[in-house]
């Protein structure tokens, strides 16, 4: 858990420590904009914009249920951001499982990659996998 939120706190005290620079010179509006910048990127790169996590097993339960998609996927990963925000609001529908946080979610996407850790990985309800998706078929399916 404390792996995903690793990249957005270092990202936070370098802005903080970046800001320190110009805050000390007098120029409190540039320390505010470099500290601004920092957060916001360590925000966008971090589980919050990420739709709340489940587990493997509890996803792969509700896929069968309701039919949606169960997409893999783990912080910091830029594919996984790009096709979070190609989905917009369409991909709180699906049910997101963070790698990281449960070992049965990575075993299940090396299954499907070929050994391999990569994500995004989407999987329906069939049991049919896509590695790193375009977002309109995902949203296709959603």
């Amino acid at each position: 858990m404390i792996r995903g939120w690793l990249l957005p706190a270092m990202l936070t005290t370098a802005g903080a420590l970046a800001a320190a620079g110009p805050l000390a010179g007098g120029n409190t509006v540039a320390a505010a904009a470099v500290l601004v910048a920092c957060v916001a990127f360590a925000a966008v790169n971090s589980p919050l914009i990420f739709p709340a996590p489940l587990g493997a097993e509890e996803a792969r339960r509700r896929s069968a249920a309701d039919g949606r998609p169960v997409i893999y996927w783990r912080p910091g990963c830029r594919y996984c951001r790009r096709l979070r925000f190609r989905l917009g609001r369409d991909a709180r529908r699906a049910h997101w499982v963070d790698i990281w946080r449960d070992p049965a979610a990575a075993a299940a996407v090396r299954a499907v990659a070929d050994g391999n850790e990569t994500v995004p990985t989407v999987v329906l309800p069939d049991g049919r996998a896509r590695v790193n998706p375009d977002a309109e078929w995902v949203r296709e399916l959603l």
